[in-house]
């Protein structure tokens, strides 16, 4: 009797044993899994390599329209500062595919080490502005339609396309709105135009018109419209033109899509509320690195900002 109650607790204790490491097991190939999905890459035209992630804070969902953000980004030193303030707005927001445009002739180390590790969808794409006399004018052009010209071939999922700059600021409820848009949605900006805001005039529920200080046929900023995907796909001709005059990119690029005034969706509780600012980051002031590099023994150079 001693002989098998022994046999007995040795057999509890290896089932005991075996179903730990089996749980060990099985907890190990999910997490591999995991970082096998994490580590997908796949090219997209011109070399371009985007990295799909993991977004832990947000369940992408099967039921609700994507977000395809453009953002056009050049070195600066608050670049890094201005990309990482945007992409934690983003990672509140489910479905989006933020595809980032350098302003460069090669994608540079610092946006695509900071991109690998947002834990967002990303595309990463470089466009060098050319180099003309009205450069600054025109800056943000090419990537915009670089981005343009990736969705309108590997975007294949129902959705909207967003232009957003880095250093602006959002509210995450203008993204819940826009991502219905049927055709053209817009809706008001703020701190733009030398105004407090600038945003379409309501009656009705159709735009009648624009409160701006600078007339245009669509009085927008750039982060105050957005196109539905598909629109954008069947007029394959549409771009951003470096030929429209100054401020009118916007209004130049809606007219191109074809719609009128009162097609215009829109949104922010028919333009009575103000959800996006065109903030702009303050240039940083690096005047005293002179003195720090007056140490032979200490140089910030090397530190990544």
């Amino acid at each position: 009797m001693v002989w098998m109650a022994k046999n007995n607790h040795k057999e509890i204790l290896i089932c005991i044993v075996g179903s730990f490491l089996l749980w060990v097991y099985f907890n190990l190939y999910k997490e591999n899994i995991k970082i096998i999905e994490r580590t997908k890459v796949f090219r997209a035209g011109h070399g371009n390599i985007a990295k799909v992630q993991e977004r832990p804070n947000v369940e992408n969902k099967t039921d609700i329209p994507n977000i395809y953000i453009v953002t056009a980004t050049y070195s600066r030193l608050a670049q890094k500062a201005d990309l990482t303030r945007l992409s934690y707005t983003l990672r509140l927001v489910p479905n989006i595919h933020w595809i980032v445009v350098e302003d460069a002739d090669n994608k540079t180390e610092l946006v695509r080490n900071f991109l690998f590790n947002s834990k967002l969808q990303f595309i990463h794409l470089n466009k060098r502005t050319p180099n003309v006399k009205n450069r600054w004018e025109i800056r943000g052009i090419s990537q915009r339609n670089e981005a343009v010209r990736w969705i309108r071939q590997f975007a294949q999922t129902p959705g909207v396309v967003y232009f957003a700059d880095d250093d602006n600021t959002y509210d995450i409820r203008i993204f819940e709105e826009m991502r219905y848009t049927k055709n053209v949605s817009v809706w008001p900006v703020g701190l733009v135009a030398g105004l407090r805001y600038e945003a379409p005039k309501v009656s009705n529920k159709k735009v009648v018109g624009w409160h701006t200080s600078f007339p245009r046929k669509f009085s927008t900023d750039m982060a105050g419209f957005a196109v539905n995907l598909q629109l954008l796909k069947n007029i394959t001709s549409v771009e951003f033109r470096a030929s429209a005059p100054p401020g009118h990119h916007e209004t130049d690029f809606i007219q191109q899509l074809g719609v009128e005034l009162s097609d215009l969706e829109p949104l922010a509780a028919n333009c009575t509320k103000v959800l996006v600012w065109h903030t702009r980051t303050q240039k940083p002031n690096v005047n005293n690195e002179s003195k720090v590099h007056q140490d032979k023994n200490y140089t910030s150079d090397p530190i990544e900002v």
